[in-house]
């Protein structure tokens, strides 16, 4: 695959996905060593954040040119909704639902303080830059925030899915990409400074954590009767059903997308005559569907890993779209992003305060959406290492979510820019 790229240094895409293969291997491999070096270096720069940046440095410096590209195209298309159904296919709704009540309100809280957070903040801060409503075509500023809220209600899969439905320009969602990472990645550090302090929070609020307690022993129950090695004829199920359901969606939203665009033209402002739209959307409702069926039990083969794999590849090729000189140029877009997580953060702690629910719940259920399954894991393990699962578990929800109500919160930020 050769692409003509006018001044760039490598041209070839061949040549640029194993630059990122490489990339993300050293990230990975650096990121599970032992050495007190690398234990400190990443305690302080998270590794989902080098896997944007690095590819990055190839882009602002000339040596690739990611917007001539085609591995974007070819990752979002074929790894994208591969990655979103096999991740979505573990989630166990009767296991969400066992959390109680509560966890899983805090975890819809988050979801709604990321749905109205983004209006409220580009209404805010338009009062200062009024040019932040204007229509810029692809590259308007409400466009861009839809991969935001993409990406903070489910994670890299969905963001990459509302660029698309949204036509979102390379300019914006470069500038986004960055406040994204770093927006997100002060909440995280936030939450994992509360969690050092639960017991005295949770003593002070008066929140009930013996659930918790039971949850803990649920959990590793699960995972001892469950988990296994997997085997050639696993990963190969997990392939046939990541892919196969992907071709499928493909042949749907092929019919799909065309008929509503001849006989309903008016549905073009609900993204209902995009085929990227319905294959997304697609892939979210199979996936959730066969979450009901014995498929869902790839997953103790590792189904949500050779879905992560995909999604860090499909990162990789969004961070070689990044020249990270521009956020330097736009600092008020930072405004916006911290503004959008302030509004999530208050509504998150007033919820958890009202109903008395542990830290732990509203850290894993703000963690779940805000960071997806690459962190809400972390912050999880970090009230006890048996409750990451749960993390994984509510950020599948997200991954679920995340498109529909992301795409939901792009149409309120569409209303707010008019």
């Amino acid at each position: 695959m050769q692409v003509a790229t006018q001044g760039a240094l490598i041209t070839n895409d061949a040549t640029t996905l194993g630059i990122l293969a490489v990339i993300l291997g050293a990230v990975f491999y650096t990121n599970a060593s032992q050495h007190p070096f690398w234990r400190k270096f990443y305690s302080v720069i998270p590794a989902l954040l080098l896997c944007y940046f690095l590819p990055s440095l190839l882009n602002t410096f000339g040596i690739v040119d990611g917007n001539a590209s085609s591995l974007y195209f070819v990752a979002s298309r074929y790894l994208l909704p591969a990655c979103l159904v096999l991740l979505i296919l573990s989630v166990d709704l009767k296991a969400i639902m066992g959390l109680g009540p509560k966890a899983v309100i805090m975890f819809f809280t988050g979801t709604l303080g990321i749905v109205i957070g983004g209006p409220i903040a580009l209404l805010t801060m338009s009062a200062i830059d009024p040019s932040l409503t204007a229509n810029m075509g692809p590259d308007s500023v409400w466009r861009g925030m839809t991969t935001l809220a993409g990406s903070w209600i489910g994670g890299g899969a969905n963001q990459a899915a509302m660029k698309e439905i949204y036509d979102v320009g390379g300019e914006i969602f470069s500038v986004m990409v960055t406040v994204d990472v770093i927006v997100a990645n002060i909440w995280m550090a936030v939450l994992l400074m509360l969690a050092a302090r639960a017991k005295q929070i949770d003593a002070r609020t008066g929140a009930d954590t013996r659930a918790i307690e039971v949850l803990k022993q649920k959990v590793e129950q699960y995972h001892a009767d469950h988990a296994r090695i997997p085997s050639l004829s696993d990963l190969m199920l997990i392939v046939a059903v990541g892919f196969g359901v992907t071709g499928f969606a493909h042949f749907s939203a092929d019919f799909l997308g065309p008929f509503f665009s001849e006989n309903y033209p008016w549905t073009e402002q609900y993204s209902l005559t995009s085929k990227f739209f319905w294959l997304v959307v697609i892939v979210t409702s199979v996936g959730l569907a066969m979450s009901f069926s014995p498929a869902r039990h790839l997953e103790a083969a590792g189904a949500s890993k050779v879905a992560s794999a995909y999604l860090y590849i499909l990162v990789a090729t969004i961070g070689l779209h990044m020249d990270v000189t521009r956020i330097i140029d736009t600092p008020i877009y930072f405004m916006v992003g911290i503004i959008w997580m302030l509004v999530h953060a208050a509504l998150m702690l007033g919820v958890a305060k009202l109903i008395k629910a542990p830290l732990f719940y509203m850290a894993v259920g703000s963690q779940a959406n805000v960071g997806g399954a690459a962190s809400a894991p972390v912050v999880a393990a970090a009230f006890h290492p048996a409750l990451a699962p749960v993390g994984v578990l509510l950020a599948v929800l997200g991954y679920a979510l995340g498109t529909y109500m992301a795409w939901f919160c792009g149409q309120l930020l569409q209303l707010s820019a008019q």
